[in-house]
């Protein structure tokens, strides 16, 4: 009997045994070790960390090689990238365009922190390969020829060797900041053009972004050239001095963050029209009510006009109602999180008071509301979008966080495949996804039935991504373990 790959039987378990069994670990326990051997322990996990990261990159640049770009659309053809888009980066010449997607896909990255990555280990590699060498055998860390990458990166690679042969010798006797100033000082001497091109780069890549930062607060934050964030710290800071002069009791700080958020929403004098500002804001009735934090459900399946008389009569204790200008949507889930409906107030009350169709005057505990039912059309209909981009609320690809209000909605089976324009076979995915799944040659995608959706890349790996609230299934029972031998023993 043999095994595919020409083994016996035997040899495969030898081999299965060999490869799954725990690697016999040669240090010694922390507990045992002096001051002098902790400091020693620490400097061996750093030199193996830069040697681990140069195996990275070294496994990047082999994925760049095998990813041409023979397969990507030409120039002027259907779904070729518009000039105007803004790159993540990298632009390796005759490397895929969707090369860096895999890259995050395979790491469980985003994709701007994978073209990062890509990038410095081009640079590595084409520009300062004696940086790369050292880091090889661990003689320089990650951070500094990081640091080294990024200053180096737009230069001609004969200068950055230049560079490189003057600061290599004392990089790690340098300070991460000392470090690349000493680099972009002696770039500018021997290349002042590379710095302008620094310069025109950050200036194309700057925007705004907002981080979550905990506890409720999130943190704002702007890219502009140093004169400008210079000008406008010292205004934000002169009217918060003046108030704080004028008797504002609280802190600095809170003042300066509250000055800041009054001039982006109601600057004076602008003479610029109106502005609406639509936030979507996601909370479980249980949490409203203050009866429990987590996500709400409708007790049961499916949900009735009795159910729907029920969430009424809570919303109108709770004093829900639709704010000026705005909208008030209801997003009703099941007791795993899966989405079953969305519907304004006056929809609900409408479906509340007609009730089950065919039993009009009864709680018959027949279904009265469900997800939009599929069209024959392509065109999801304005309910199916609403429900998606509802269970969605972001792009569906594994480590994308754009917002769902800038995302495609996409057949997951091709329409043109047979695929229907349901809610079961529609996900959110942004514009850069839309086009890597339809173009990119050996992504697969597919969606379950309840929106969880499995990607798979050319190089074979799987990720999925969950609808946001929907729960994880409870974990499998452990396997039954036999118990020892009854006595005698």
């Amino acid at each position: 009997m043999q095994r595919a790959s020409g083994t016996s039987s035997f040899e495969g378990l030898l081999l299965d045994w060999v490869l799954t069994r725990p690697e016999p670990d040669p240090r010694p326990p922390v507990w045992s070790l002096d001051d002098e051997g902790v400091a020693v322990e620490l400097a061996r996990l750093e030199r193996n960390r830069a040697k681990e990261t140069a195996r990275e990159a070294e496994l990047i640049l082999r994925l760049a090689e095998l990813r041409p770009d023979t397969d990507d659309p030409a120039r002027g053809a259907r779904g070729a990238r518009s000039g105007a888009w803004r790159r993540s980066g990298p632009e390796f010449p005759g490397v895929s365009e969707f090369f860096p997607d895999e890259v995050a896909h395979a790491l469980n990255l985003g994709r701007g922190t994978a073209a990062f990555r890509a990038r410095r280990a081009w640079t590595w590699r084409e520009s300062v390969p004696a940086t790369f060498a050292a880091l090889r055998r661990g003689e320089i860390d990650e951070r500094r020829a990081g640091v080294l990458a990024d200053a180096l990166q737009h230069t001609a690679p004969e200068t950055a060797r230049a560079v490189e042969a003057a600061l290599l010798p004392e990089a790690s006797a340098l300070s991460l900041t000392r470090l690349g100033a000493r680099a972009l000082e002696l770039l500018a001497e021997l290349d002042a053009e590379a710095i302008d091109v620094r310069h025109e780069e950050a200036q194309r890549a700057a925007d705004v972004r907002c981080h979550d930062a905990g506890d409720g607060m999130a943190t704002l934050a702007t890219d502009m050239s140093a004169d400008e964030a210079a000008a406008c710290y010292a205004m934000i800071d002169q009217l918060a001095t003046m108030a704080k002069a004028e008797g504002d009791p609280r802190p600095i700080g809170e003042i300066r963050s509250a000055i800041h958020s009054m001039l982006v929403l109601r600057p004076a004098d602008h003479d610029l029209p109106g502005v609406t500002v639509n936030l979507a804001v996601t909370a479980s009735l249980e949490g409203l009510e203050g009866a429990s934090a987590h996500g709400g459900d409708v007790n049961g399946l499916p949900i009735t006009a009795a159910h729907l008389r029920e969430l009424l009569r809570r919303l109108g204790a709770l004093g829900l109602t639709t704010p000026e200008g705005g909208s008030l949507m209801f997003a009703i889930t099941d007791p795993d999180g899966r989405l079953r409906a969305t519907l304004t107030a006056a929809q609900l009350a409408r479906r509340a008071a007609q009730g089950c169709v065919e039993h009009p005057l009864a709680d018959c505990g027949c279904a009265v509301l469900d997800a939009p039912p599929a069209t024959d059309g392509y065109a999801p209909t304005a309910a199916q979008q609403r429900f998606v981009r509802t269970r969605d609320r972001r792009c569906r690809m594994p480590n994308c966080g754009q917002r769902v209000g800038w995302a495609d909605l996409d057949h997951v089976v091709a329409h043109a495949r047979g695929g229907s324009t349901g809610c079961a076979n529609l996900c959110c995915l942004c514009r850069s996804h839309h086009r890597l799944k339809t173009f990119a040659r050996g992504w697969a995608f597919h969606m379950d039935a309840d929106g969880v959706l499995h990607v798979t890349s050319p190089s074979g790996v799987t990720r999925t991504t969950r609808p946001p609230g929907l729960r994880p299934p409870d974990p499998e029972p452990p396997p039954d373990v036999p118990a020892d031998d009854p006595p005698p023993f």
